[in-house]
């Protein structure tokens, strides 16, 4: 099946702050789109440019050839794709199925498999660059599947991302991301502590920023949620509740393996504090709080 925005329905589930966005690229693009969603209401505006809104996967399923998902734990995934109502149960023959949730590497194994079953391509293509890579559409897309099948929706991909690895067979891609999201972890509490330390020692953490974002300090991190840190704006652009879900399937992951991961742990006890103050709707930047009273 060619891709192509004249005969191919996409489908998307979860519309949240990143899948909206995700979404909306590909509608511009001019592909028909298909949506749902639990909440009808995230999936308005994309409603009111043209989108179909469905009931269930199941419904969803029948009018599309591609379908992607971008939904919140593990137990969503599983749900969706193998359900009674889910996608694998009620899609057509040689549909793609691209979960880019952030989820279990093993689940994603066992969806790619009972896909194969049915007929249809699954790939795992989990995401990193938050809201505003989302927003930008230069997202980086870590992808476990078939190269054949890689190729063949490279086109939806590069609606969304600028960074789009094929990076192994099934799972290969939620194992990338549990890769990021473990260097993610340890230099979220370096940022924090880093402009807890300037703004506690009498310096002005916004001129600090300019000296040490750019040298051997620098990243994603530091670059787009320091400024966020010192401003106070802890809104998300990822969410505390989907971090400490994230790190969880890492530190269980690392476990089966053999391998042991200190700043890992460290920084989801951290966030685990956190959530217990409430902060689970907030973003990871949130972890400033932990350091300094403003």
């Amino acid at each position: 099946m060619a891709i192509s925005s004249e005969q191919t329905a996409v489908g998307f589930i979860g519309t949240g702050v990143m899948g909206k966005s995700m979404a909306g690229h590909i509608q511009k693009a001019g592909y028909k789109l298909h949506v749902y969603t639990r909440t009808a209401e995230k999936a308005a505006e994309l409603v009111e440019q043209g989108a179909v809104w469905h009931e269930t996967p199941a419904r969803l399923a029948e009018a599309c050839q591609v379908i992607i998902t971008m939904v919140g734990y593990p137990k969503d995934v599983e749900e969706i794709y193998l359900g009674e109502d889910g996608l694998i149960a009620n899609s057509a023959q040689g549909t793609y199925l691209i979960d880019m949730t952030t989820s279990s590497p093993q689940l994603a194994e066992r969806i790619y498999q009972e896909a194969a079953a049915k007929g249809l391509h699954a790939l795992d293509a989990p995401v990193s660059g938050g809201d505003i890579g989302a927003r930008d559409a230069k997202l980086s897309i870590m992808i476990g599947g078939d190269a054949a099948d890689v190729e063949e929706v490279t086109p939806l991909f590069e609606l969304m991302g600028t960074n789009i690895v094929h990076q192994g067979a099934a799972g290969a891609g939620q194992h990338t991301k549990m890769c990021n999201q473990i260097a993610i972890a340890s230099n979220m509490i370096g940022v924090a502590e880093a402009l807890a330390y300037a703004k506690t020692s009498g310096l002005d953490p916004e001129t600090v920023l300019k000296s040490i974002a750019t040298g051997a300090a620098g990243s994603w991190s530091l670059s787009n949620l320091g400024p966020r840190m010192i401003g106070g704006n802890y809104e998300p652009g990822f969410y505390v509740k989907h971090f400490i879900k994230d790190m969880r399937i890492a530190l269980e992951s690392a476990k089966e393996i053999g391998l042991d991961t200190p700043g890992l742990a460290l920084s989801e006890s951290i966030y685990e504090q956190l959530s217990k103050l409430g902060y689970d709707d907030k973003g990871t930047q949130v972890i400033y709080k932990h350091f300094i009273e403003e």
